[in-house]
């Protein structure tokens, strides 16, 4: 596939040269322009260019920016065809983000999301860390392979969403449409615990809306005040305890 990214910070990075290690071709992007980005590119096996190009002449188009930048996309897509598939990978901090008071009264983070580019969106990504997606991927051979949630509303979409998260190293559960997406956004069982697929269908099932927002700043907070005492196991095994 041609596939444009935009953002390319941990995330977009790593999903460039993921992506382009196993053929697809990538153009990467950000919002200062490529010439900031060459040397990410070049080491990613990917083309740096402009957002405009990124969103040119391919099939899939994936954001990874911050959430709040989102508004600044507004018609980024007005020309591209509706045939190409979005992806939106961003999750919604306050403290980094500024309060969105749709997104605070419950509206799921991706539905937010496809209101403020105007296209429908496959949510996957999201639900990873950094360090997890970098390193922890592997072939689908290997026993206990973690899962990541993926959903939306174009079933033909998300299933071409999935072949390629899998082909990132990771197994994919449906996690059904952007109405219900709000189980796999930061607080909730199936958020970055590096689940199975079986242990993740029930982390998506025993999600409580009313809860995540909550358990959300509980663990933002403790993770910003323990900083670099935190290792990335410490994470994952904090982001099960509280969400439990």
């Amino acid at each position: 596939m041609k596939i444009g990214i935009i953002g390319a910070g941990n995330i977009g990075a790593t999903l460039a040269r993921k992506l382009a290690a196993v053929g697809h071709e990538i153009k990467l992007a950000n919002s200062k322009g490529p010439e900031s980005i060459r040397d990410i590119a070049a080491e990613a096996g990917a083309t740096a260019t402009t957002k405009e190009e990124a969103v040119t002449g391919v099939d899939a188009v994936i954001l990874s920016i911050p959430f709040a930048a989102y508004r600044d996309l507004a018609t980024l897509f007005e020309t591209v065809p509706d045939n190409v598939i979005v992806v939106d990978t961003s999750n919604y901090y306050p403290f980094r983000d500024g309060s969105i008071s749709d997104v605070d009264g419950g509206k799921p983070e991706a539905v937010w999301v496809t209101e403020q580019i105007k296209r429908p969106v496959i949510k996957a990504w999201n639900a990873v860390l950094a360090a997890t997606l970098e390193k922890k991927g592997v072939d689908r051979t290997q026993p206990g392979r973690i899962a990541l949630p993926v959903a939306g509303d174009d079933p033909a979409a998300k299933s071409r969403v999935m072949e390629l998260v899998e082909a990132t190293g990771f197994d994919t559960v449906d996690a059904g449409e952007l109405a219900t997406s709000w189980r796999q956004q930061p607080g909730t069982p199936a958020y970055c615990t590096e689940l199975t697929a079986e242990e993740l269908k029930s982390a998506l099932e025993k999600a409580d809306q009313k809860r995540s927002a909550d358990n959300r700043e509980v663990l933002i907070k403790e993770f910003m005040e323990r900083g670099d005492s935190l290792t990335h196991d410490d994470m994952v095994a904090r982001n099960r305890a509280v969400t439990a």
